[in-house]
């Protein structure tokens, strides 16, 4: 009776320990396929980025973000996607907040602190033109995009550096919408624009350049359709065409739209003082009142943002009066 009794314990004890190895098993094959499924999100969560520099894969949601572009900054800031470093000298009045301790100063749009990236080691830097020389250095630091706006496409280059920030952001549809409502503002002025004709003026220390179709602030004349008093400006010069006050009265525009670089490179506002002397004054622009001082802060600082471009536009169409 004993040895009966004991064998069918011995068996009641193989068929539980053979169920033990079942689970066990099927744990395995779970974690094992758990896994996988994470491997095959990491390959997902990275993209590959072809611009104008080189091709780089960038991580989806990075989180240690370096940006030495003001208007990336300001579309980062619309988007509340969280900024590690930045540049902290000339920043635009309205990013104001990036000024303070809660972000690493990473230099200088020109001089890049490289000292700084390298202990930072984020997962992504943004550039723009003024760092471009510089590309091959940022790379060996991190992923890095070039994000410089191709002035003779302006509106498509644009578009497509925003929708490439909500791709990388999983902010597609707010980018989406942003823009949606950036194209109802450039219909807006285009119905304004009508012939009216305009020459666009940068000023600095006493002097004058002219801005034509192409260049840096050709969105007036390319995008919003405001026809240029000057076809023939040059494009191809980031810092203009030098011209004299008999220039801008000979062309007598319409509308003198006037970026003001002192203001936020000295900190000492000088375009009013420059150009409404007596030659000036001759012009139809001056006479109908129609000189439009725009802000530097969107127009040299920044530029190619969601809330800069947003800016410019209602400046301009502002001061079709």
């Amino acid at each position: 009776m004993k040895k009966w009794w004991l064998s069918v314990v011995a068996a009641l004890l193989l068929v539980v320990l053979g169920a033990c190895g079942n689970d066990n098993s099927e744990n395995a094959s779970s974690d094992a396929s758990d896994n996988n499924n994470e491997e095959k999100t990491a390959q997902v969560e990275e993209i590959t980025v072809s611009h104008e520099l080189g091709e780089v894969k960038v991580k989806k949601n990075p989180e240690k973000v370096v940006v030495f572009d003001f208007g990336v900054l300001d579309t980062l800031d619309l988007l509340e996607v969280n900024v590690t470093g930045l540049p902290q000298m000339n920043v635009p009045s309205y990013l104001e907040k990036y000024k303070s301790g809660d972000y690493e100063n990473v230099g200088s749009l020109q001089e890049p602190d490289f000292e700084k990236l390298s202990e930072i080691q984020p997962d992504v830097i943004f550039i723009s033109g003024r760092q471009a020389k510089l590309y091959d250095k940022f790379s060996e630091i991190a992923p890095t995009v070039y994000m410089a706006v191709d002035t003779k496409n302006y509106l498509d280059s644009f578009s497509n550096n925003m929708k490439l920030l909500g791709q990388i952001f999983d902010k597609e549809d707010e980018v989406e919408a942003e823009l949606e409502n950036i194209q109802k503002q450039i219909d807006s002025v285009k119905a304004k624009a009508g012939d009216k004709k305009a020459l666009i003026i940068l000023t600095t220390g006493g002097k004058v350049s002219a801005y034509g179709k192409g260049s840096r602030f050709g969105l007036i004349h390319d995008v919003l359709g405001v026809q240029a008093v000057d076809p023939n400006l040059k494009a191809d010069t980031p810092h203009g065409q030098n011209v004299s006050f008999e220039y801008i009265a000979e062309q007598n525009p319409d509308y003198l739209f006037v970026i003001d670089r002192d203001a936020v490179v000295e900190g000492k506002p000088t375009a009013k003082q420059t150009i409404e002397n007596a030659l000036v004054k001759k012009t139809k622009a001056y006479q109908k009142g129609h000189i439009v001082y725009l802000d530097p802060n969107y127009w040299y600082l920044s530029g190619g943002g969601l809330t800069s471009v947003s800016e410019m536009i209602k400046q301009v169409e502002e001061g079709l009066k």
